[in-house]
């Protein structure tokens, strides 16, 4: 005993001196902003800094690639079904088409004998509507359903203790005695939904797989993550390849698209290649039902900062698995499509919740990084702080006085865009991730500045969207985009002025002409090849029905 606590106290200390180590040589490598290659006048550099980055990339790349290798040897793997596996659909204020096409989609799931529970967030009248779908889809003569005026931590209007108590334990009757069974709850959010089905099931199944109600499942989703914790019992939770249902609809979905293929097959197959994949998507994953029962009610009661957290439910719940002990993994042969945000305002408040959520929850996880690999400490370090040096290297390169610093920030995000996007092009075998150089755009314009405003109202509370039946439109994001423009705006201005004060030499007129014209050319030619490929493949998309098996 006393030897595994010098064991333990030794793997902290190691892991905390390497994440202090990385950070301190990241920090003093861009500070000294050391050029390996260097033109005159700085025309073009490449230093130190941009290595690492680099380098980083590559291995990267290199570990998602190998993942995905062994994601296709393990189909050689044969197991038995025979392990118990119950499905749970969070559902608020959801559009009817998505809820059809979501419980369809789970009606052809191929595991045998799993048990469906959908939970709504929401008991009033207006709320009827899904459970009458549910029944309408899954038989009304199969499904089992309830309108319970409280939930598990709420009692509702008239509500008695002892008409409580009786409530709670009908709905574990319920659960635990049918295999299909629809709940309408008192509001409490979606962790509250969760909460309700993962509690009235027990213990009584082996595996629980989490599903959004917008989200339509491959037949062999289940089977394939079931195969994943079956390989390995120290694999406490997996997640699947989370597509978008909805990617035509306008170029914020499209988009997100292309970013949700790069996220899961490339950044999260290099994480599970370690056994550290640091988020389990909410319409995508799979836990062992009897972690789950070890963290349930501290991952309910999670507070930060004084306050209940109530977004952020899905990463925290793989933190609980990871804070454990147990090993995350992705597999690439589970998938499923889920709705996105197709209105630029709705997908910023989204982006701003999960940015949320990722810097409190990098906080929790730093506690565990003595128990996985080195690779989660190195990730969590380069991919935390990395948004603090791009906000420094932006507002230093616009506020130099040159235009040609402005213009080279610009071909070099885009260059690094083409780059990665064209590697992921070649991994997925299609052309169009070179779209995934847009997103850089998107990244460096919005995403970035709301990290930023996340970090400041990490504190607030809420679900960050709507619910899909009726959009509200939130403006509050706009106010760190306005922040940004306005910084940004200013660093033209200022270089404006200093390059009145002194003529263009020749060569630098030359370079500046040059440089324009290739950026220009890039945008013609993207968006001449998003028109022909990608609006008019998206018209043609949108008449037909989406079926599972999904396209690519």
């Amino acid at each position: 005993m006393r030897c595994d606590k010098v064991i333990t106290y030794l793997r902290v200390f190691g892991t905390t001196m390497f994440g202090v180590s990385l950070l301190l040589a990241i920090t003093a490598a861009y500070i000294m902003n050391y050029q390996f290659i260097k033109t005159d006048n700085y025309y073009f550099s490449f230093g130190l800094y941009g290595t690492i980055l680099a380098v980083h990339l590559i291995i990267q790349s290199l570990f998602a690639f190998l993942e995905h290798k062994n994601m296709k040897r393990s189909l050689e793997t044969p197991i038995k079904l025979n392990k118990t596996l119950a499905l749970c659909i969070a559902a608020f204020q959801e559009d009817p088409n998505y809820l059809r096409k979501c419980l369809l989609s789970v009606k052809r799931l191929t595991y045998p004998g799993i048990k469906v529970i959908m939970v709504i967030d929401g008991n009033n009248e207006d709320d009827i509507y899904m459970m009458d779908i549910f029944g309408e889809i899954m038989g009304r003569d199969k499904a089992a359903t309830y309108i319970w005026k409280s939930n598990f931590h709420h009692k509702g209007p008239d509500e008695t203790d002892e008409s409580y108590l009786e409530s709670m334990q009908h709905v574990t009757r319920m659960v635990l005695s049918n295999k299909c069974v629809c709940i309408m709850q008192k509001w409490g959010g979606k962790r509250e939904v969760m909460y309700t089905a993962f509690k009235a099931l027990g213990r009584s199944v082996d595996y629980v797989q989490v599903c959004d109600s917008d989200t339509m499942l491959d037949p062999a989703s289940s089977v394939e993550m079931v195969k994943v914790l079956e390989q390995d019992p120290m694999v406490g939770g997996v997640g699947g390849d989370v597509q978008i249902l909805n990617k035509y609809e306008s170029w914020i979905s499209f988009l997100s698209s292309v970013r949700y293929w790069m996220a899961f097959n490339i950044e999260r197959a290099c994480q599970s290649y370690f056994g550290c994949v640091q988020c389990i998507s909410g319409p995508l994953g799979m836990y062992r039902n009897s972690l789950l029962h070890d963290f349930i009610e501290d991952w309910y009661n999670q507070e930060f900062m004084g306050s209940q957290c109530s977004f952020g439910d899905d990463r925290h719940l793989t933190n609980r698995v990871l804070s454990l002990g147990y090993a995350t993994k992705y597999t690439a042969r589970s998938k499923c499509l889920t709705e996105t945000p197709i209105r630029y305002l709705r997908w910023l408040n989204q982006q701003t919740r999960w940015s949320k959520s990722y810097f409190r929850e990098w906080l929790y996880n730093a506690m565990w990084f003595h128990k996985h690999h080195l690779w989660m400490t190195y990730e969590a370090v380069i991919t935390g702080f990395f948004p603090f040096f791009l906000i420094a290297t932006v507002i230093q390169l616009f506020y130099r006085g040159r235009i040609w610093n402005i213009l080279l920030f610009l071909l070099t995000v885009q260059l690094v865009g083409l780059i990665k996007s064209s590697f992921a092009s070649c991994l997925r075998g299609n052309i169009v991730m070179v779209f995934m150089s847009f997103y850089s755009v998107l990244y460096m314009s919005s995403l970035l500045p709301a990290k930023m405003f996340a970090i400041a109202t990490i504190n607030k509370a809420g679900w960050g969207t709507s619910g899909r039946k009726t959009v509200v439109v939130n403006f509050i994001g706009l106010i760190p985009i306005s922040v940004w423009v306005s910084i940004l705006f200013g660093g033209v201005l200022y270089t404006i002025y200093q390059e009145t004060k002194k003529p263009f030499s020749e060569s630098e007129q030359t370079i500046l002409i040059i440089g324009a014209i290739l950026y220009a050319c890039y945008w013609v030619m993207l968006l001449t090849l998003y028109v022909v490929l990608i609006t008019k493949c998206g018209r043609r998309k949108k008449e037909q029905q989406y079926d599972m098996v999904l396209d690519v």
